[in-house]
């Protein structure tokens, strides 16, 4: 098959590929990220580090992730997510955080990088979503690693974007893209 990357549907597709593709938070290799030259790590919130709407994090995962700055990563937290929320949750984990943050556009993750004092060649941005944090990822060109979500349960808008990206996995798999 030609791939014609000039097509607006193929430009949509390369930007809805993740750098890489993991089942849990724990299987992300950090070695390779130092070895690409990443500085910084945003996180998406939702059924990423915490399940959908918990009001609190997990003792295993706060500890993970009060760990990594200890290997030279920055950490941010990036939410579409209301500021009360994602403060909270920020809190407890003491790193900085975006909320609201209209992911895929770019301004979240621009601020993100800015908070951590990085540009984003050298931030990485993991979350459970394609067309949210791995589209908003990619087009500013950060290292995207895409998650499992953590839990089925989720607001009805996610729910009604998981069947698109259903689609786009499946297309994205028959063209050999992932």
């Amino acid at each position: 098959m030609v791939i014609d990357i000039n097509k607006p549907e193929e430009k949509l597709f390369k930007l809805l590929v993740p750098c890489r593709v993991v089942n849990t938070l724990f299987e992300i290799n950090f070695a390779e990220l130092r070895q690409r030259g990443m500085q910084g790590i945003v996180f998406d919130l939702d059924n990423t580090i915490i399940p959908w709407s918990s009001p609190d994090i997990c003792p295993e995962m706060l500890q993970w992730l009060k760990d990594l700055p200890a290997q030279d990563f920055r950490l941010c937290l990036v939410s579409n997510n209301g500021k009360e929320r994602v403060k909270k949750i920020a809190f407890q984990c003491g790193v900085p955080f975006v909320a609201q943050a209209r992911k895929p556009l770019r301004r979240g993750f621009r601020q993100a990088a800015r908070v951590m004092g990085l540009s984003p060649d050298v931030v990485a941005v993991v979350g459970d979503q394609l067309f949210t944090d791995v589209l908003g990822g990619n087009r500013l060109g950060m290292f995207t690693i895409w998650v499992k979500p953590l839990t089925t349960q989720e607001f009805i808008g996610t729910k009604i974007t998981r069947q698109f990206e259903k689609l786009a996995v499946r297309l994205l798999k028959a063209t050999g893209r992932l």
